[in-house]
């Protein structure tokens, strides 16, 4: 492993001390209504200025989905706003943007949400390193019953830490 000393905005390998994850964006609703089987980990198409401006924490997931059209899959309704020094380079805030991802993946994926009633919902948008990736996530609708049960279990839990806690 070799350690580069760069300045923060550079793309570089840097050392292991260096915060490696950073979370943009989280779709919290997602876990809520969705039982998630499997993840993915993808890289996302961008352009500069959209870049910058997810460096500046201008994401938003909330009703975001993943459509897979031919051989490639696109997210649509990301929302990323518009980067505040960018000018005519700014694109569209809701324009699709096309996910990097293998073609077994794309593949698996399809058949999945072809046979099984399943849906392929994002997760959460975070920096590797210097490159922004997005969790995605193979997942099944909850119904409402199982909404509550969730929320029990949860409840039941919670309750137990603050016992746990109270005994320390």
């Amino acid at each position: 492993m070799w350690i580069v000393l760069v300045h923060e905005g550079m793309c570089c390998p840097v050392s292991q001390a260096k915060n490696e994850n950073r979370l943009i964006a989280q779709n919290k609703k997602a876990y809520h209504d969705y039982f998630i089987e499997e993840t993915f980990q993808a890289g996302i198409s961008l352009v500069g200025t959209e870049v910058k401006a997810i460096r500046e924490g201008r994401c938003n997931l909330k009703e975001s989905y993943i459509r897979i059209e031919g051989n490639s899959a696109f997210i649509e309704g990301m929302h990323i706003s518009p980067y505040s020094h960018g000018n005519i380079f700014n694109k569209d805030p809701l324009r699709k943007r096309r996910l990097l991802l293998n073609r077994r993946e794309i593949n698996k994926l399809r058949a999945a949400i072809s046979r099984d009633g399943f849906t392929i919902v994002p997760l959460k948008v975070y920096f590797s390193r210097c490159y922004v990736k997005l969790d995605i996530a193979l997942a099944k609708g909850k119904k409402l019953y199982d909404k509550r049960e969730s929320i029990a279990k949860k409840d039941q839990e919670r309750s137990v830490q603050r016992e746990f806690a109270q005994r320390i």
